[in-house]
């Protein structure tokens, strides 16, 4: 099969749920947020944002409004994550990106898609770890998880599509290998 770096990179990517205390360098940082402003954008509009929160005790405020949103939820596993003492979103990773868009146009989640995958595998290149964290897309517009999200940055009138974890995965955990299930590709001559 032919192979490349880039490839190679792509068939290393997996989700990281465990990670160190260690942070990503600002350097780093910046590398990975300028992957994401690469990424095709519906009619080259780029109305995304991307919001980096790299301070631990806003992250813990942040999951905390994201359990209270769970806990008003009819969703008996919502609730549950919602009431939990040791709930976290976004796994402890020192770093969070926050990715949203204006909801006005309907390829603003698929744009947003793309700046995340593209954020994976800056990550990994650089060797720093990844996971997609969909909680806050559910909650954004909880009144107590929107005013916290704008006060960090998140523009008001945006809906959060995804976010981003980022940090060094835990050594002790090992990394689940990908098997590519039978039967997803077609191709037809």
């Amino acid at each position: 099969m032919k192979t490349n770096e880039i490839l190679e990179n792509i068939k290393a990517r997996r989700s990281v749920r465990a990670y160190t205390d260690r942070q990503v360098s600002e350097e780093d940082l910046s590398a990975v947020l300028e992957a994401a402003t690469y990424a095709p954008s519906g009619m080259h509009f780029e109305t995304w944002h991307f919001t980096a929160v790299r301070n631990a005790d806003k992250l813990a405020e942040l999951n905390e409004r994201i359990k209270g949103a769970f806990a008003k939820s009819e969703d008996p596993r919502l609730q549950e994550r919602g009431h939990s003492k040791t709930y976290c979103c976004y796994y402890h990773a020192p770093t969070l990106v926050i990715v949203s868009n204006e909801p006005t146009q309907w390829w603003a989640a698929m744009d947003c898609a793309c700046a995340i995958e593209n954020m994976f595998l800056a990550a990994r290149s650089l060797g720093i770890g990844s996971c997609w964290i969909n909680q806050l897309g559910t909650t954004c517009d909880d009144p107590e998880v929107r005013a916290f999200i704008t006060s960090l940055g998140v523009p008001e009138h945006h809906k959060v599509y995804g976010c981003v974890a980022l940090g060094y995965a835990d050594p002790q955990i090992p990394m689940k290998e990908k098997v590519v299930k039978a039967g997803t590709v077609t191709i037809v001559g």
